[in-house]
């Protein structure tokens, strides 16, 4: 998955949408949903392919469109300015691009987390304090760029302290560490297994794995939407948990579809599978979404977007957009929420009720 963040491409979107989303939803029988590449989300495009999507879809007299785009940002871009009705992202970037343009947005689904698909990687025997005073190639704004500050404050550094940060393409990165100019990078799966198999020298200074639920994978859908409609929501979340369950079973034929889909076989599929904390029963995603780390996570998260200066167009703090919880406490603004962590349709299937 690329997880970058073009910046001119952010702004542009949320200045037309900023607060331009309409008060109320009307309801409706046709929806529309993104996604893109990556190990926690290949389930939406089996979802498509198998026609499970489309069996839970009949059974709320509604229809699912599931369409895959090949750019991860472009897919949030193109939710934040209404093309669809929910889409694939990360907690960080839900945060940064529709709730920052004002679009009202709700965490239906929290997939995964990342535990160990990302990575900083260095070339020898250095350190994350051998960082210091040297240069780190990653994409810039993005999970990476995240996870290399949560990195460098484990041993009490900050991005100052480096030699600078490289922005580099994640096509790019695996011909960047292999160079004679490069020796950090920060990156996720499938590179990171890709760099580590083909460099010896290659080791792992910090992974996701030492950060658990920060870096979370998740479906998300416009709020006013579902509000409006909420057997759309009954039907993604029943839909996706009847995958989880094959997955959770071990079912090859599924497993294999999503890694042949994915660019990779049933053994490097479920490699990436071994490095994402899954949450194959709803009650696992309800008890992420209820976490009491969890409020602590996004006030970190935005006060990093705040620091990059990608909170919402003309954000004034990192207080700027108000982020509600299962239990009702809001975390930034009161006054402008537009990000909202909803556990019910989660525990709707938890308890059968779907």
């Amino acid at each position: 998955m690329t997880r970058a963040k073009n910046l001119a491409a952010t702004v542009a979107v949320a200045l037309a949408t900023a607060f331009g989303s309409p008060a109320t939803a009307q309801e409706k029988t046709d929806f529309s949903i993104a996604w893109s590449i990556y190990v926690g989300w290949m389930p939406w495009g089996y979802l498509d392919d198998s026609g499970i999507m489309d069996k839970w879809a009949d059974k709320y007299g509604i229809t699912v469109d599931i369409v895959q785009i090949n750019d991860y940002v472009e897919s949030i871009n193109q939710y934040t300015a209404g093309a669809f009705d929910g889409v694939s992202a990360t907690n960080m970037d839900t945060l940064s691009i529709p709730a920052g343009g004002g679009v009202d947005t709700t965490v239906l689904i929290i997939g995964d987390f990342s535990n160990g698909n990302d990575a900083v990687i260095a070339s020898g025997d250095k350190t994350l304090e051998d960082l210091a005073g040297t240069s780190v190639n990653l994409v810039e704004l993005s999970v990476s760029h995240y996870l290399l500050a949560r990195a460098l404050d484990t041993v009490g550094l900050s991005e100052r302290d480096l030699g600078g940060v490289v922005n580099t393409s994640d096509a790019d990165m695996i011909a960047a560490f292999a160079s004679d100019d490069v020796d950090t990078v920060v990156t996720w799966n499938p590179l990171v297994s890709e760099i580590l198999a083909s460099n010896p020298e290659a080791k792992t200074l910090f992974d996701s794995s030492q950060i658990p639920g920060e870096i979370l994978d998740l479906m998300v859908v416009n709020t006013q939407t579902l509000e409006a409609n909420p057997d759309f929501g009954r039907a993604l979340v029943g839909a996706w948990y009847e995958v989880m369950g094959l997955m959770a079973e071990g079912d090859e034929e599924v497993l294999t579809a999503m890694a042949e889909a994915s660019g990779t076989d049933l053994a490097g599929y479920k490699a990436q599978l071994d490095a994402t904390e899954m949450f194959y029963a709803p009650a696992d995603g309800v008890a992420q979404a209820q976490s009491p780390e969890l409020p602590d996570t996004m006030v970190g998260i935005a006060a990093f977007l705040f620091d990059k200066g990608i909170l919402g167009v003309g954000a004034p703090s990192a207080d700027f957009i108000g982020i509600e919880y299962p239990d009702g406490t809001v975390t930034g603004d009161e006054g402008n929420v537009q990000l909202r962590f909803d556990a019910s349709y989660m525990q709707m299937a938890s308890d059968g009720a779907l």
